[in-house]
């Protein structure tokens, strides 16, 4: 049964960049990534729709030690996984990959100080151990998205696609679409689809908050080729995310203004068929679900083209020729684009147990944004909701090498995060927003607390000091040796 160090579950960003900063900052150490499927790149390997791109900046999304290169600020998917992919090249991260092995289950032993993991691989079931284990598979399914089962589905004529599985041979030229949804799937893929279609029409049963931006960053342009390409993204990647974390402070502190001032841009953008209200007025406060990004102000532009509209208002229907609303009116469609959101799973799906008790996710607090309490030698990658996903994903994986030096300078075996009092009252979703599909999963991920360490702030600067400079040994985290473990165990 092969034994690392390290074992990483999950090749996309996360992962990724997780063994490069063990390659960097806890060198020596073994490790193994094992990836379900047969290619890297996670969520940018798996979203093939028309338009795919990033909804971050890439000097925040990219990875802090290899600089974005490209001119756009905002990157396609392809332009996205092939970036992954050198950057896996550089770093040697393509030898340590299992491709297509699936994680069903891990089990820790106290008494051996390891986790044992099983796979599926090629249909027969597999084994690893390792002394940690790092989660970096995400929190939604791959297997399927939400799936809403709208009446009357099975009589329409054309063709309904979920942008999570779109087809390769699916041609819109010349075809009416219709795009069901007000997230950020449906703002990329409506400007995309327009290009191809005769026409198309973006549903949605409530709006969200748009906010467009260009597709390059001035300060990069204006940098470049006056510094040196490592010196210019360091100073665009902070500039970023001083901007992003004041935005939205300034968003919570102030929604009505921050509100009006979204509607305001929008309002600009628009062309007067179509009036801000009620397209683009939520009921919500912004960051009560995140922004959606149009760069270069791509949907809009569709707007103004004739090529693309926007309906507000309730499906009573699917017919054989489009969807029925429930204000009576009828949509013409050949093809349905159920843009309805993701299905979301703790964990990857990975039934998770220590000493042979079972882990429930939703039971589960979590230290610092990143370990259960009470399971050993675990950490588990959750991005910001608020920001690039990458800018917290490079703090936890900084903060395992950390750790897991801790521990070989000290000898120890295990850490743990010890279960805190919180009672139920103070417990909260881990991920603060109320978009769908998040509150659909509040019976699922794990959760948060009302204080640090069981808090998890959305605040790249706080959590940069917190998780960089905070001593290790808190009080709260808890250390052992094996040899103690097992003496106790005698003792006993």
């Amino acid at each position: 049964m092969p034994h690392v160090d390290v074992l990483i579950v999950g090749a996309g960003l996360s992962g990724i960049g997780a063994a490069c900063r063990l390659r960097q900052q806890s060198p020596g150490r073994t490790y193994a990534i094992l990836e379900a499927r047969d290619s890297i790149g996670g969520t940018w390997d798996l979203f093939r729709y028309p338009g795919v791109r990033s909804d971050s900046d890439m000097f925040t999304l990219g990875y802090p030690f290899r600089p974005w290169r490209k001119p756009d600020a905002i990157a396609s998917g392809p332009e996205i996984l092939q970036y992954l992919r050198e950057t896996a090249e550089e770093h040697g991260v393509f030898a340590h990959i299992r491709f297509g092995h699936r994680v069903v289950r891990a089990e820790w032993s106290s008494a051996d100080a390891q986790w044992t993991v099983s796979a599926e691989h090629d249909g027969e079931p597999v084994q690893f151990t390792c002394s940690f284990l790092y989660l970096c598979s995400g929190y939604y399914s791959y297997e399927s998205g939400h799936v809403v089962d709208f009446p009357g589905r099975e009589d329409f004529r054309g063709e309904i696609v979920h942008p999570q599985f779109w087809p390769d041979d699916l041609d819109c030229t010349g075809k009416r679409a219709v795009v069901i949804g007000s997230g950020a799937t449906a703002v990329t893929l409506v400007p995309a689809l327009a290009e191809q279609a005769s026409s198309v029409t973006m549903l949605q049963r409530s709006p969200s908050y748009v906010l467009a931006r260009p597709w390059t960053d001035k300060l990069a342009d204006r940098l470049a080729g006056v510094l040196p390409a490592e010196v210019t993204y360091r100073l665009v990647r902070g500039k970023n995310i001083l901007l992003t974390t004041a935005l939205y402070q300034f968003a919570r502190r102030q929604p009505e203004r921050a509100a009006a001032a979204l509607r305001g841009g929008v309002a600009k953008q628009l062309p007067p068929s179509i009036p801000v209200d009620p397209h683009f007025v939520p009921k919500y406060r912004p960051w009560d679900q995140r922004l959606c990004l149009t760069p270069g102000a791509d949907l809009f532009a569709a707007f103004r083209s004739g090529k693309a509209d926007i309906v507000t208002d309730q499906i009573a229907r699917f017919t054989a020729d489009g969807v029925q609303l429930a204000s009576g009116r009828s949509l013409p469609a050949d093809v349905i684009v159920t843009a309805t959101g993701l299905r979301v799973t703790a964990f990857g799906g990975i039934a998770l147990s220590v000493d042979g008790r079972p882990v429930t996710p939703a039971e589960q607090l979590v230290y610092k944004g990143m370990m259960l309490a009470g399971v050993p030698n675990l950490a588990w990658c959750v991005g910001y909701v608020n920001a690039s996903w990458t800018l917290r994903s490079d703090l936890v994986s900084q903060y395992v090498c950390r750790l897991l030096n801790h521990m070989t300078r000290r000898g120890y075996d295990t850490c743990e995060p010890a279960p805190p009092a919180i009672p139920e009252s103070k417990r909260r979703p881990i991920m603060g927003l109320t978009s769908g599909y998040l509150t659909r999963a509040a019976s699922v991920l794990p959760r948060q607390g009302d204080r640090r360490p069981w808090l998890m702030r959305q605040n790249y600067l706080l959590d940069a000091a917190d998780l960089r400079l905070r001593r290790l040994d808190d009080g709260v985290m808890r250390f052992r040796r094996r040899a103690r473990a097992e003496a106790g165990v005698r003792a006993g």
